[in-house]
Formats: C-alpha cells, structure tokens, sequence
C-alpha cells in the first residue's frame, strides 16, 4: 500500500484551531443534542480521515519526480484540509467537493484508471461509493467518526453499547439521510420552496418540536414557575443586578417526597431528601458549602431555600438525614427512620 498523506505530515495548527472552536458553538453543532464525554472534534474526524485515504506525493515519484515537486503538492493539500476544518465549511460543497475528489483521485491511481470529472460532483459521490473503503467505527459514541465519513462521501458503520450513543449517531447519521431532499410535512410548510438535504426534516422537527413543547407548558408549566429576581437578591449577587424586577428561568429543579413531620411541635412537610446541593464538591467552581438551592416540594409546595451548613455533614460533606420545610421551628433533626413509615403508607 502506497503512503499516505497521514503518515508524513499535517496541517496541525488549522486542525487545532479549529477543533478548539468548536467547543464554542452552541447551535447547530452535534453536541447539542446530547452532552457525551470524549466526543471527537468534527474538525479533526474530518481531517484524520481525509488523510488516511489521499496519498502523500511521495508515494507518487513518476508524477512528483523531486522532493520540490512533492513539497508544492503536500502543500496543496494541506491548503485542502486548512480550507475544509473550519465549522463554516461543513455544509459548504464547494469545499466538500475539493475534498473528495482528492480522495477519488488518489483512489484512481491506485486502481490504475481515470478519476472521474473534477466538476461533476455527482459522479465523485458515486465514484467513492463504490470504491472507497468503508469506515468503520465499532466504539463511535457521539457518531464523530461516521459523520465525517457521510460529509466526505464514504459509507460508514458505527456501533456502541450504550443505548443514549446509539440514538444520538441515529440522529445524525441514520435518520437525516433517509429524508435528504424531501419537503416537510408539518401544515405550516412552504409548500413553493425547494428543500435541500435535510432542511425538510430541520422544519418538521422545530415544528413539531414547538407543538410539544407548547402543550407540555399548559399541562404542567405550573409546576415550573419562573423565579422573580428581587432587589434584595440583586444586592447580594451582583451578576443579576442587570434582572432586578424581572422573571428568569429555573434551569434545574430538584423533586422530593414530602410526609408529615413526625416532630409533634413542627406542623410542616419533611422531605425526604438527604442533600440539597447540585454538586456535592466543596472546591468545585461555584459550588459554595452555604450555596443555597431552590428545591420544589410536590405539586403546589412553595420554594424554599436550605443552607448545608445548618445541617449535620457525612464525612464526604454530604448532609445527612432529611429536611424539613419548616427547618427553623423544627425541634428534631434525626427523624429520618421514624419518618419512613409515613412514606411507605403515602402521608
């Protein structure tokens, strides 16, 4: 097997910069379907892949007999993957298709027969669907891989065991293809406009998408009130002085059991509930060890906030034992195992 481009050299910088930058970009991204540990950069799938298949000009000394000639040609490709990694470039063909037709034509020569045109993208992405290797990525999580592998016009396979990984790359990999140049089906449609790729699917998903999100908020929005930012609240954390007197919304809510407290002077709710912190790490970023949490106590309970230092620590720093809503007037703070009954009989 002839050498390739992967084992003399890449364009490493544009790799990086661009794989940085997409930790930064929050719409339209893959990861914002799911958050998934080790995702792969796009860019770099994108890169690693296309440098696996096109051969390095070494590897061809009858057409770049000098090491001059080889340099300008490795060159030209590393002008092919800078111009390809960036975000902006995923969906632009233009780019795309310098990208395959370089796979194509290192393809040819190895086959020992023409490429096919340079402009006729058509034929490129059938030329590659019948002589490319497939990519195969038996671990592929997030769906990195065999996505890049669709953009440059390969055939990919990916398997993996976990459940949530299989149906974030079906997201990706699987479903849009199926529905490439259809129109939407949703009522609001355009009916006179021409859908390409996936665009049909993109407008019935935010249609639809609307259309549950809308019925869900008139079934169980009031369970979800939004958080009225007070001046006393401003005063004390300076990052919402600018939302003084407005409403925010919660972003994470915390669901507990309640059950009549057991302490005959305390005529509140206990929760059962061991700890009210979002993250148990006394050092982690902005996780203080008085950080005060908003917790929602069954349907129509009021917010309260609780503060971890006035409650009895486990040695990890986790409180122990239950809270009662009542926190101040209550008289007996190891009631959890008496409490138990009253949970089991739904009291």
């Amino acid at each position: 097997m002839r050498k390739k481009l992967i084992e003399v050299s890449l364009p490493l910088s544009a790799i990086n910069a661009a794989s940085a930058r997409e930790k930064s970009i929050r719409h339209g991204h893959p990861s914002t379907l799911h958050l998934w540990w080790a995702r792969r950069p796009l860019a770099a799938c994108r890169a690693v892949l296309f440098a696996q298949l096109v051969d390095d000009p070494s590897a061809w000394p009858e057409a770049f007999p000098t090491e001059a000639a080889q340099a300008r040609e490795r060159e030209r490709l590393h002008g092919v993957i800078a111009d390809m990694v960036p975000w902006e470039a995923s969906g632009d063909e233009r780019v795309l298709g310098r990208a395959r037709f370089e796979i194509a034509r290192s393809l040819a020569r190895e086959r020992g027969e023409a490429p096919p045109e340079r402009g006729d993208a058509r034929a490129v992405l059938d030329y590659l669907a019948e002589h490319a290797p497939p990519v195969c990525d038996p671990f592929c999580g997030g769906g990195s891989i065999p996505l890049e592998a669709q953009r440059l016009g390969l055939r990919a396979r990916g398997s993996d065991l976990n459940p949530v990984a299989v149906l974030v790359s079906k997201a990706t990999c699987e479903i849009p293809p199926k529905f490439a140049g259809l129109p939407p089906v949703n009522p609001d449609a355009d009916p006179h406009r021409a859908w390409r790729g996936a665009e049909g699917l993109a407008d019935d998903v935010r249609y639809y998408g609307a259309w549950m999100r809308e019925r869900a908020r008139a079934r169980i929005g009031h369970l979800y009130p939004k958080v009225a930012v007070t001046a006393a609240m401003a005063a004390a954390r300076p990052d919402l002085a600018a939302y003084a007197g407005k409403e925010l919304t919660v972003i994470a809510w915390l669901w507990a059991r309640t059950v009549a407290s057991p302490d005959p002077s305390c005529a509140g709710r206990m929760c059962l509930w061991c700890a009210l912190s979002c993250c148990p790490r006394r050092r982690a970023s902005g996780c203080g060890r008085r950080r005060r949490s908003t917790l929602r106590a069954g349907p129509g309970a009021s917010r309260y906030g609780a503060e971890r230092a006035r409650r009895p620590m486990a040695p990890s720093g986790a409180p122990v034992g239950a809270v009662c809503l009542r926190e101040r007037q209550c008289r007996s703070p190891g009631f959890a195992p008496r409490a138990r009954p009253g949970g089991w009989a739904g009291v």
